[in-house]
């Protein structure tokens, strides 16, 4: 059986994953909305989803293999992730080389030795990208990036992925999303009015048939749409 068809299998039973963690997690006060990798609303959003996400890896992730990590941010995913893979070796990246002291200290602090030291990634700039000449990936994952970034992040999400993924490698790509140009749910569209209130160019839900758009002239394309608690998706792109 193909990845894509184990994948398949496993779909029914992932869109069951317990909420128990979320709720418990949602009982503390939400902080106000920050996107900075560092801030208390992210670390608050990260314990939120964690175990979801994790749920779903564990069924999708290699027995063994190397696995990128986009806008590792502080790290506080990646290092969650890592010990339950150990047969793993996890690679952070981020645009913003102020958060890696951030992500080894954590690293440290859990003795995570399958993660080894950030990189820069520019998803803009090809130029920053890791050489495929060098190391190809079995899965690329991305957490929480697109509603307060430009769609055209998919772009080079993909374009990169076409360079580093191995032929049955995969791109994970979790978060809220729109779907046909419409909301999932009543508190997504709740979620998108107050992110669109900051009026931050670029920010708010990125529809999905957007990012297969953006994804398709790199031979990228959607295989899977996994729907976890909280109203979010994972969305598996992979080789045309």
């Amino acid at each position: 059986m193909g990845i894509w068809q184990s994948i398949s299998s496993i779909l029914k039973k992932e869109n069951t994953v317990s909420s128990g963690a979320v709720a418990q997690v949602a009982e503390e006060p939400r902080p106000p909305i920050d996107p900075y990798p560092l801030s208390p609303y992210v670390a608050w959003a990260g314990r939120r989803n964690r175990d979801p996400i994790l749920a779903v890896f564990k069924n999708i992730f290699p027995a063994s293999g190397e696995i990128l990590e986009l806008a590792s941010g502080s790290g506080q995913h990646i290092n969650y992730f890592a010990p339950h893979f150990p047969s793993i070796r996890f690679q952070p990246s981020d645009y913003d080389t102020d958060v890696f002291a951030t992500i080894k200290q954590t690293k440290a602090e859990k003795g995570n030795i399958n993660i080894v030291d950030p990189i820069r990634i520019d998803l803009t700039d090809p130029a920053s990208w890791p050489s495929a000449s060098e190391k190809l990936y079995d899965a690329i994952f991305v957490i929480n990036i697109f509603q307060v970034a430009p769609v055209s992040i998919a772009d080079g999400i993909a374009h990169l992925a076409s360079k580093l993924l191995k032929p049955e490698g995969f791109v994970a790509i979790y978060g809220p999303f729109k779907v046909d140009g419409g909301y999932t749910t009543a508190t997504n569209e709740a979620f998108d009015k107050e992110i669109l209130a900051a009026k931050v160019p670029e920010w708010g839900l990125k529809d999905v048939r957007d990012l297969e758009k953006a994804a398709a002239p790199h031979g990228i394309v959607l295989k899977e749409t996994l729907h976890l608690p909280a109203n979010n998706f994972i969305l598996l792109f992979g080789r045309a």
